[in-house]
C-alpha cells in the first residue's frame, strides 16, 4: 500500500495524495485540449492552465481540502507537463479506487506518481518542461462587467440548439430586449436564442451596458466538456469583449470550478 510518511520532506518541493483520482481525472479531462499544462501549486491548491495561442485560457481550481494530504515548501510551485500524458497516466486503472500520490522535487525533475489500486502499485515518471507564468486574462478592475448565472442543463440545451457548422458566436447582453441572445450563421442559415432576464434558468442577471462581441465558435466549444459536468455556469463579459465563463463542477469532496476566457473577434 503507498505509505503516508510525514510530508515535512525536504528532498520534495510538492506532495499530495488522493484517496481516488476519479474527481481530479475527469477536471483534467474537461480541460484537455491542448498538448501541454501550466501547473501552479500554493498552499490554497493546484491551479491547471491549458491556453491557445493567447486568445483563449482555461484554468482548472483543484482546492488543497480536495486532497488527503498536502504539502507544498514554497510560496509558489511552477511546472509544466504534458496533460495528454499525465491523463493517460491516471488512467491506467480507471480512476474510481485509484489512489493517487504525487512527488515534485523542482525544476528539472519529473512529476512523480503513484497509483495503487487493489494491490497493485504502478509509478509513472512524467517529463516536466520549461515553465513559463501563463497570461493574464483578467477584468480591469475599472471596466464595466456584464454578469449572469445560468444553470448549465438548460445552456447545453441552447448551444445544442445553435449551427454547429458556424464558425462565429455572437452574444449580446443587455438590460433590455433581448438581455441575453446567442447567434450564429451557418449551413442551416441564421439561428438565434434570446432568453428573457426573467426567465427561471437565470439564478442572477446583473446587465450594466450593452455588450455585443462575436467569438470563435470553436473557441467556445472548447469549453463544452467542462458545461457538461457543470451544475451552474457564470458568463462574464467587459466593456472590451473579453468573455469568462465560469463553471461550477461539483465533486465528492469539493466544489471545484473550472475557468474559460476567451479573446473577441476584431471588429471589421
Amino acid at each position: 500500500m503507498i505509505s503516508q510518511d510525514s510530508y515535512v520532506d525536504t528532498d520534495f518541493l510538492f506532495v499530495a495524495q488522493l484517496d481516488s483520482v476519479k474527481s481530479v481525472l475527469l477536471i483534467l479531462k474537461a480541460i484537455y485540449f491542448k498538448d501541454t499544462a501550466i501547473c501552479i501549486v500554493t498552499d490554497k491548491g493546484v491551479k491547471v492552465t491549458v491556453e491557445d495561442s493567447n486568445c483563449i485560457q482555461a484554468s482548472a481550481f483543484i482546492q488543497a481540502e480536495m486532497f488527503q494530504e498536502y504539502f507544498v515548501q514554497e510560496d509558489q510551485v511552477i511546472f509544466k507537463v504534458p496533460l495528454g500524458v499525465l491523463v493517460e497516466c491516471l488512467s491506467i486503472f480507471g480512476g474510481a479506487l485509484t489512489i493517487l500520490k504525487m512527488r515534485y522535487q523542482g525544476y528539472g525533475h519529473p512529476l512523480t506518481l503513484l497509483l495503487e489500486e487493489d494491490g497493485v502499485i504502478t509509478d509513472c515518471n512524467i517529463r516536466t518542461l520549461e515553465p513559463e507564468n501563463p497570461v493574464e486574462f483578467n477584468f480591469n478592475a475599472d471596466s464595466d462587467i456584464n454578469k449572469v448565472i445560468i444553470k448549465s442543463e438548460p445552456l447545453k440545451e441552447i448551444f445544442n440548439d445553435l449551427d454547429s457548422t458556424s464558425g462565429i458566436l455572437q452574444i449580446i447582453l443587455s438590460s433590455d430586449p433581448p438581455h441575453l441572445q446567442f447567434s450564429t450563421e451557418g449551413n442551416a442559415g441564421d439561428t438565434q436564442v434570446n432568453i428573457p432576464a426573467h426567465s427561471e434558468i437565470f439564478e442572477s442577471f446583473e446587465c450594466n451596458i450593452v455588450t455585443s462581441s462575436r467569438y470563435q465558435f470553436s473557441s467556445v466549444k472548447s469549453s463544452f466538456k467542462s458545461l457538461a459536468i457543470s451544475e451552474k455556469a457564470s458568463i462574464r463579459i467587459d466593456e472590451n469583449g473579453l468573455l469568462c465563463f465560469q463553471y461550477m463542477i461539483p465533486t465528492d469532496a469539493e466544489t471545484c470550478f473550472i475557468e474559460y476566457y476567451c479573446m473577441p473577434l476584431a471588429e471589421d
